[in-house]
């Protein structure tokens, strides 16, 4: 049996991140999969559901204090949102919110591995999404929202918003981090302009790595669950931040605003105008 120290956090189901995530023994899912709390809308487009609608909402502790970890299972449509999984993610923010107001002081922990709303429900998915969000900025407030994109999914769309709300962020080299996913990017833009089949470029434009460089994530782990979890309690410890990614404009509009987007973008141009150092 392999220890925290040398398992693979990719190769955990999205309900195992959850329970190693949390104190062993504190596990408990919150609308789990006995329930049947599934999307209605899979079925009548002939899409088998899934029972727990491929989102685990788990409370239990994190270094013996409270916690709810929020994993999206990757392997069920791909980890997109829609109706009952985003609500599940959404309540469970909310109500970590209202634990902290009524004080009890509880982290939250998301674990992305998301290609943004599921197509099938789309104006249903963006608002589950759009209070996703919202939830995530009320709830920063009192206790830093970590998020968690390890792979093989990557996180895209309305999701990445969520992810670039989050107080820290971690990823894997293996993770993908963008708000359109490449195959997108090709159906929109030309294979000429975007390959969504060139692996290498398509890690060095949206790869973990290049993400951190590029300072949009906080941390860079190896595919390790205790690196992840040493990681997100020394997030934890850090507390809330001073100054929130999302609301850093004075940083980000003048690069953004004074870009020439005549270039071709690459890995070069991306960290060059996103250089951690600036913000030294």
């Amino acid at each position: 049996m392999p220890t925290d120290t040398d398992q693979s956090f990719i190769e955990l189901s999205a309900r195992q991140r959850a329970r190693k995530l949390l104190d062993a023994g504190t596990f408990r899912e919150l609308l789990g999969p006995f329930e049947r709390i599934m999307s209605p809308w899979l079925e009548p487009q002939g899409i088998v559901p899934q029972a727990d609608d491929g989102m685990v909402v788990a409370k239990g502790q994190i270094n013996g204090q409270p916690a709810v970890v929020v994993a999206i299972e990757g392997s069920f449509q791909g980890g997109s949102m829609g109706e009952v999984s985003g609500a599940k993610m959404a309540a469970a923010l909310e109500m970590a919110a209202e634990d902290n107001r009524n004080g009890i002081p509880t982290q939250a922990v998301l674990l992305l591995e998301t290609g943004g709303v599921r197509l099938q429900e789309a104006n249903l998915g963006l608002a589950a999404i759009a209070d996703i969000h919202a939830a995530i900025v009320d709830l920063r407030r009192y206790t830093p929202v970590i998020g968690v994109v390890a792979g093989t999914v990557g996180c895209f769309g309305g999701m990445s918003i969520a992810a670039a709300l989050c107080s820290y962020l971690i990823v894997t080299r293996e993770a993908r981090l963008g708000l359109n996913g490449p195959q997108v990017i090709e159906q929109e833009a030309g294979i000429d302009e975007y390959d969504s089949r060139d692996r290498p470029f398509i890690w060095s434009m949206t790869g973990g790595e290049v993400r951190y460089h590029s300072g949009f994530v906080d941390a860079l782990v190896k595919d390790s669950l205790a690196q992840v979890k040493d990681n997100v309690l020394a997030f934890i410890k850090k507390g809330v931040p001073a100054t929130h990614r999302s609301d850093n404009y004075d940083y980000y509009l003048p690069k953004l605003t004074g870009f020439d987007t005549a270039q071709q973008a690459s890995r070069e141009v991306t960290e060059a105008l996103f250089n951690r150092e600036d913000r030294a």
